[in-house]
């Protein structure tokens, strides 16, 4: 993985000022320099400029960016970030076709692939990307992004020129982009957040590339279209045909993540998603007798503090256990407690450039710099859980029929601390109630489908398109915060579209929630583990965290310098931090509970005061 930048107007001419622009795209880069610091690159053109920071993980000599090929009189280039998983099938028809590869990487397969077969080429592409590609021919720059948006690409248009990067600080770092806040923007940290809605980049005037979509521009001017979604159609496989195909798919998906020039871990957290993985990666190494090093993260004094709640109704550190005994795993467990964890709450946002999932976030940061001083890559079982079934929303009627996002309906713990001003002005109710409409608006129908149905599709579409990328979104920037390359097997869009049509009681046979995955993945797992209950990412339940958290928070309140006072009424705020905080009854996923809107509270602060940001 790596970080990419640039920027390109068709009315100017960057050559003619080039000290000063090519200083401009080591800024951006710069900004983002923890994605990759293995080697840095600049490509300024009179219309153009590309800057790329890499994380070497094939070819490791030759695989420098930006990449610049020739073909007759055009000349072509690329900045990339990601991993495409089936380089090998691709390149010998482009041999064949005549292209002569300098390099082992997948960045050259790319743009050859662009070359050959024109803008449609990334529906051939298995991974996860975001590419920005100038073609010297049609004089036009192309921006694509992978289907499940796995990588981010954030960009904005100012005054003619289009600027882009895989990160907000990379755009704020360009001289003509300074971070602004609106009334939306805050009606989405409010009203949506940690989510974003797709496309949003939450500050004013700023984009990100849908996920599916390639865009370009020209001068012309920009247009963006879909280059993939989801379908609805019926689904024919028997139940014995839907495990084969998942059983097959799933292991090839983990078996292609495989592919580097560098070893590959595991997050090893003791649930059936990462334990597949796991297992899986380990038989893969085992056959050139090679050793998996996995990690597992958990809490200080949690053997004491932990209690089991309707979301989280079990510890996982026995389960990781049991994966111990039945593979020949090089493990290593990883512990953060309550002080590093309050800390990295504003490590999490300056990763994020925006508040999070609050100290979940601060958890999977730290634990990532841990992984990074053994691995570079990191095999992931993120995403499972939407396109299988496994979250209460999807199997607990309250839950599955709420009218709303159905892990954040109820708006009632967002708005319980802001003040009425703000509550009046911003009427997060109607902008969440909207996002919401048009997301169901969108959704691919299949004709005949009952109410019950039709309404499961629905929660299955909002996860694809809502909750699992704000997942994809902490986790990417989490990882690559630590030049950690975090890579999500079932995020396969093979899979995911083949689960999509799926029907809810071959998810669910016989009432258990992930029934199918269990059933095509039986033999993998010792059987305790293969049929224990869902547990979420671990989090920290010490009564210290939240002693800490009132104290900062109650700081925060003293201070006349604090931003988000601005935003909150004192008086239900320090009514809050009396009250106790339940974490059955989380306010968004099944994390997201009563000490996370405390912590939620400081990263808003920390997040406003780091942008100079207001409600104006």
């Amino acid at each position: 993985m790596c970080g990419i930048a640039g920027f390109c107007n068709f009315e100017q001419d960057f050559t003619k000022e080039r000290p000063r622009w090519t200083d401009a795209l080591v800024a951006m880069r710069e900004a983002i320099a923890h994605r990759g610091s293995d080697q840095t690159g600049e490509y300024l053109q009179p219309h153009l400029g590309f800057a790329h920071t890499r994380l070497s993980i094939r070819d490791i000599a030759g695989g420098a960016q930006p990449m610049v090929r020739n073909a007759g009189d055009a000349v072509y280039a690329i900045v990339y970030n990601g991993e495409v998983y089936n380089t090998d099938e691709l390149k010998p028809d482009l041999e064949r076709a005549g292209y002569r590869f300098e390099t082992t990487t997948d960045t050259e397969v790319i743009l050859y692939a662009y070359m050959e077969y024109g803008p449609d080429f990334v529906t051939r592409l298995n991974g996860i990307f975001a590419f920005a590609i100038w073609d010297g021919q049609q004089q036009c720059l192309l921006l694509y992004r992978d289907r499940l948006g796995v990588k981010p690409f954030f960009y904005t248009i100012q005054n003619g020129t289009l600027i882009f990067g895989s990160e907000l600080k990379a755009l704020f770092a360009h001289p003509a982009v300074t971070p602004e806040a609106d009334e939306n923007s805050f009606r989405e940290v409010f009203g949506i957040g940690p989510a974003r809605t797709p496309g949003c980049g939450v500050f004013k005037g700023i984009h990100e590339l849908h996920p599916a979509s390639c865009a370009i521009f020209s001068r012309d001017g920009f247009s963006e279209s879909v280059y993939w979604e989801l379908k609805a159609q019926e689904h024919q496989d028997s139940y014995a045909q839907t495990v084969e195909k998942v059983s097959y798919l799933v292991r090839d998906a983990i078996t292609r993540q495989m592919v580097a020039d560098v070893p590959v871990c595991s997050f090893l957290s003791g649930g059936i998603d990462s334990s597949i993985v796991t297992a899986v990666a380990s038989q893969v190494l085992a056959k050139s007798g090679g050793k998996l090093n996995t990690f597992s993260f958990d809490f200080a004094g949690n053997d004491e503090n932990f209690h089991a709640n309707a979301f989280q109704p079990e510890r996982d550190r026995p389960y990781v256990d049991k994966m111990l005994t039945a593979y020949d795993l090089n493990h290593t467990y990883l512990e953060c407690d309550e002080y590093k964890l309050v800390d990295l709450l504003y490590d999490a946002v300056r990763a994020k450039d925006l508040p999070g999932m609050t100290d979940i976030d601060g958890s999977l940061l730290y634990f990532c710099k841990l992984v990074k001083q053994h691995n570079k890559v990191a095999l992931t079982g993120e995403c499972a859980d939407e396109i299988f079934g496994g979250y209460p929303w999807f199997y607990r009627s309250e839950l599955l029929y709420a009218d709303g996002f159905p892990w954040s309906s109820d708006l009632s713990a967002r708005t319980a601390l802001l003040n009425m001003e703000t509550l009046q002005r911003l009427d997060l109710g109607s902008y969440s109630r909207a996002k919401y409409e048009e997301s169901l608006a969108m959704m691919p129908h299949l004709n005949g489908e009952n109410a019950e149905q039709k309404r499961r599709r629905e929660v299955s579409y909002l996860n694809i398109r809502w909750f699992m990328q704000t997942l994809l979104d902490r986790m990417d920037r989490t990882s690559m915060a630590c030049g950690l390359e975090a890579r999500v097997p079932f995020a396969d869009h093979r899979i995911v579209e083949y689960l999509y049509n799926v029907p809810w009681e071959m998810k669910y046979q016989n009432g258990v929630e992930k029934a199918l995955l269990r059933d095509a993945c039986g033999g993998l797992l010792p059987p305790e583990l293969m049929h224990r209950k869902k547990s979420p990412y671990p989090k920290t339940y010490s009564p210290q965290y939240e002693k800490l958290l009132v104290q900062r928070v109650t700081a925060m309140l003293q201070d006349p310098n604090a931003p988000v006072m601005a935003l909150l009424d004192c008086g239900k705020t320090e009514q809050f931090l009396q009250s106790p905080k339940d974490y059955g009854k989380p306010w968004f996923g099944q994390l997201m509970a009563g000490p996370q809107m405390l912590a939620y509270i400081l990263q808003v602060n920390d997040w406003m005061q780091r942008y100079h940001l207001e409600l104006r």
